[in-house]
């Protein structure tokens, strides 16, 4: 009885303490595609868009994804090298629409996100795709 206690413990514990994810993206992780008009992100739970902050990027010569999606991160909106259109969105969401500029050239573009989980900690991430 005191196992299966502990166990049912540990599940809502780990239940309690996870953070807020993006389960899928359009386009895909590491996809190549003709230049899209938004990028759809998907959550595991609902976020407060308040709190949360969307970019989208092409990579710069020289630079990584993953530094690409720090640059973009902290890039003031309309900042060069950003092709999202600044964000209109508040309230909660659990799918999150990132609209582009109309010229995304050809070349890798990095979509960066920083999200407050319902925890109250900030979880960041990035996936990476390639416009022909």
């Amino acid at each position: 009885m005191k196992s299966i206690l502990s166990l049912l413990s540990a599940l809502l514990l780990s239940t309690a303490l996870a953070h807020t994810e993006v389960t899928a993206m359009t386009p895909t992780a590491n996809a190549t595609v003709s230049a899209p008009k938004m990028v759809t992100l998907t959550l595991s739970e609902p976020v407060n868009l308040r709190f949360c902050t969307f970019r989208v990027m092409a990579v710069p010569a020289g630079k990584t994804a993953a530094q690409a999606s720090e640059l973009a991160l902290t890039a003031k909106a309309g900042a060069a090298g950003l092709v999202n259109l600044p964000a209109r969105s508040t309230g909660m969401a659990a799918t999150v629409r990132i609209p582009l500029k109309a010229t995304v050239a050809p070349g890798q573009y990095v979509v960066a996100w920083k999200l407050l989980s319902d925890d109250g900690h900030p979880v960041t991430g990035f996936n990476a795709f390639t416009v022909k």
